[in-house]
């Protein structure tokens, strides 16, 4: 409208400054009536077909931390401009029943850390297929499957939710053949009380220009133990096209081209039968400026707009969260807060880009998480992607999340680091070649601690044998759930 009236005023001084004479300025002062009542309709019009944002006017927060700075623009957007920055939802509405609490989804709040500065909160989830205690700790199965451990001894080592990618499903075995197992809990014969949560597969897609799935690419699925050049290696082109309706990628796998779509991914995920869904968003490199990090946001907005309500059309039982994006940005961070939880979504799920190192996401989680302390944010479970360390945990937790899954815990056991109660053991030193009758953690009631000592296990790991990834898998996912049932207890104490 402010483009409209400009011209207006502009065209009017032009006219009015044609000639001087008495009835050129008459018929000057005509001309500017007509513009002026021209103008007025052309607004009016705009402002009734122009679509309302979800969220109101952000008052401006600069907050630092470390060596880098949180991003701020001197200037908001100008909401009078409709592209790719301020259209979030395409238009699409939801009925008021979507709003309505799942009978077969909630969370419930158990006890509030009443210790000063906390957000922490021990609660449960109610699932089709079982409870899980928060916080909680939710171990990766890439695959369908846990790397070095079978779900029945995760199951014992009291593992409850655990997280599945949709990429790799998706490229193998396929969502109709997991559909025509039953899904994930036939397809993989894990207990029916213990509950699977299934991605977008966005994640995988998005680091194909950049990340460890571009290594997959480029190696045909054999990742590089080092990261040096390697002029034998073939590269792939553009492995990844953006466009508003999906993303095209190239399977790593036969180098086929695939369509991924907000709506064929929640198709995916409900052929997977998973109790806890993720719409698709997109995930963009780190270092990017402030505009393409805002046209970032808008469209995950929108292709998650569209994700939810291709899965209201049949839940299926299934709860589905949103993903917040918004990088470092403070504003961005809390338009998106603002958008997607006026939505009917089950959880809230934090994502994107959280920082490059643990003080950034700290600073990050500090402000932000105090939004969803709201009547109506708190009554949902909330999800931290792909933070699941130690220090990570301890400092989400605190900050009020409920779960956290990261692939960490057994990533770095098949490499030779167990988890104790007394910091990291790094099996491979020949310090460990005598320990006889010594267990990696005096205080772990796991089967690896109660059979074996550090004498066998450090013969295991340096002599490269299978049995190895097994013992110490087990002891790292039974050492996380106890520290998270510590963690637990020590909320009802109001210590944390």
């Amino acid at each position: 409208m402010y483009d409209v009236v400009k011209f207006t005023v502009c065209a009017a001084i032009h006219v009015k400054t044609v000639d001087n004479h008495k009835d050129k300025l008459s018929m000057s002062v005509h001309h500017f009536s007509v513009l002026c009542l021209t103008s007025t309709i052309v607004a009016i019009m705009l402002l009734i077909s122009r679509p309302t944002l979800s969220f109101t006017g952000i008052t401006n927060q600069v907050r630092s931390q470390g060596k880098r700075k949180l991003v701020r623009s001197a200037t908001t957007s100008d909401s009078s401009v409709f592209d790719a920055r301020t259209n979030y939802d395409n238009g699409i509405t939801f009925d008021p029943i979507h709003y309505e609490p799942r009978d077969f989804f909630r969370y419930e709040l158990i006890h509030q850390s009443k210790k000063p500065g906390s957000l922490a909160r021990v609660g449960r989830i109610y699932t089709p297929h079982g409870i899980i205690d928060t916080p909680g700790f939710v171990a990766v199965a890439t695959n369908g499957a846990l790397k070095g451990l079978s779900f029945e001894d995760a199951d014992r080592s009291s593992q409850q939710l655990v997280f599945c990618n949709s990429y790799h499903l998706l490229l193998h075995p396929g969502p109709d053949i997991i559909e025509a197992a039953g899904g994930l809990h036939a397809f993989t014969k894990r207990d029916a009380n213990r509950p699977f949560i299934t991605d977008s597969g966005g994640f995988q897609v998005f680091s194909l220009a950049y990340g460890s799935v571009h290594e997959e690419l480029t190696s045909k699925g054999e990742l590089k133990k080092s990261h040096g050049k390697n002029k034998h290696r073939k590269v792939v082109k553009n492995p990844v096209n953006v466009t508003e309706e999906g993303v095209i990628f190239q399977s790593y796998r036969d180098g086929s081209k695939i369509k991924l779509t907000p709506e064929t991914t929640v198709q995916a995920q409900k052929a997977y039968g998973s109790d806890i869904i993720i719409p698709l968003d997109e995930l963009p490199p780190f270092h990017i400026d402030r505009e393409r990090l805002e046209k970032s946001v808008a469209l995950s907005h929108r292709w998650e707009t569209r994700s939810l309500k291709e899965h209201l059309k049949d839940t299926r039982k299934q709860a589905m969260y949103c993903v917040v994006h918004g990088g470092l940005d403070v504003e961005l961070r809390k338009k998106s807060v603002e958008y997607l939880t006026s939505l009917p979504f089950d959880g809230f799920a934090i994502g994107g880009s959280l920082g490059s190192n643990h003080e950034e996401l700290m600073d990050l989680l500090a402000w932000m998480m105090p939004m969803f302390e709201d009547d109506d944010r708190k009554s949902k479970p909330r999800h931290l992607l792909g933070i699941a360390d130690e220090a990570g945990v301890m400092g989400a937790v605190a900050k009020g999340f409920d779960t956290m899954d990261s692939c960490y815990p057994t990533r770095i056991a098949r490499h030779g680091t167990f988890l104790t109660r007394e910091g990291k053991l790094h099996i491979k030193s020949s310090k460990h070649s005598r320990s006889f009758g010594v267990p990696i953690d005096k205080n772990c009631s796991c089967t690896t601690c109660q059979k074996y000592d550090r004498a066998y296990l450090w013969h295991l790991y340096k002599a490269k044998e299978p049995l190895f990834i097994q013992l110490a898998t087990q002891h790292n996912i039974h050492y996380m759930n106890d520290f998270m049932a510590q963690i637990r207890k020590d909320i009802m104490e109001d210590k944390m």
